[in-house]
């Protein structure tokens, strides 16, 4: 297995609004390609700790690959982030001076066909995180054989903010009764032909939303987002922070709504009032970076 090529978002930012300092014990709670721990880990030198949560087991096989050389200083977990409190008590017995949450689906996971995530290459209809074929959620191909039209139309609105959905939402349906779903064109060739010609030509390509939505269902990713804050604030010392990196509204008003409720009780101070984004320069190499906004607190 080869080193992941992930390239991490506002990796300078990250590192700059956490504070980070010599000797720090720090997790990243999307540990993924392990870009951001990388970088962390040589912020932090010989004398840091870093634990690095994933639910996908081969994205941490290849991570395991790229921070080796910093042997026993990185501490790296197969789970979700939502049991983050009880990984940490279980796997990490250093106080925390700094967590990571970022929350983009990773460029490994999108150039892989097997795992079904992009609707430009063909693969089989599939979206879970955790990328075992036993996983305890659904997949993708599950949901849109086996949903009634309204709830596929309900989430295609709500998680995907598309409204064209309950076109889209008949059209799988109607689809599904002359073949079942079970790879990605499927359900590419499905949505293009509920949209109007005018919704075909859009900057972004038309199955970008309801595929978003899809994949936030099939993970239950914004309830995982919504447990998994309270346990970073109470994970993390006094004094240390804690960064949550976005790519869409829905998880970025989680993330604002949370951090603003828990400043008014005076549990943490916002670092961040406005989230950061990426400059000119890192979305010309990275395109993926121009939809990413960080939101950072401190703990008081």
């Amino acid at each position: 297995m080869s080193i992941t090529k992930h390239i991490p978002v506002l990796r300078d930012e990250v590192l700059t609004h956490l504070n980070l300092k010599s000797g720090d014990n720090v997790i990243d709670g999307t540990v993924g390609g392990g870009g951001h721990a990388e970088a962390m880990l040589e912020r932090i030198g010989l004398e840091g700790r870093l634990l690095g949560i994933d639910a996908d087991e081969e994205a941490l096989e290849r991570t395991k690959i790229r921070l080796k050389r910093f042997g026993e200083r990185v501490v790296l977990v197969q789970g979700n982030f939502r049991n983050l409190k009880s990984v940490v008590r279980k796997h990490f017995s250093y106080p925390v001076n700094a967590i990571l949450l970022d929350l983009g689906i990773s460029s490994d996971q999108l150039t892989d066909p097997g795992r079904g995530f992009s609707f430009l290459t063909d693969g089989p209809l599939d979206m879970r995180m955790s990328g075992k074929r036993d996983a305890p959620t659904a997949s993708a191909s599950v949901a849109v054989n086996t949903l009634p039209e309204a709830d596929l139309a309900r989430i295609i609105r709500m998680w995907g903010e598309e409204k064209f959905a309950r076109s889209i939402a008949h059209s799988i349906v109607v689809s599904r009764k002359a073949a079942p779903f079970a790879m990605t064109h499927q359900l590419v060739s499905a949505i293009l032909h509920a949209l109007p010609p005018r919704a075909r030509r859009q900057r972004i390509h038309p199955a970008t939303r309801t595929f978003q939505a899809l994949r936030i269902y099939c993970n239950d990713e914004l309830r995982a987002l919504e447990e998994v804050l309270p346990q970073a604030v109470e994970s993390v010392a006094r004094g240390g922070r804690f960064a949550v990196i976005s790519f869409h509204s829905l998880e970025d008003r989680i993330v604002k709504r949370q951090c603003a409720d828990m400043a008014r009780k005076k549990i943490v101070t916002l670092i961040t009032r406005k989230p950061v984004e990426a400059g000119i320069d890192e979305v010309k190499h990275n395109p993926r970076a121009r939809s990413a906004k960080m939101r950072v607190i401190e703990k008081l």
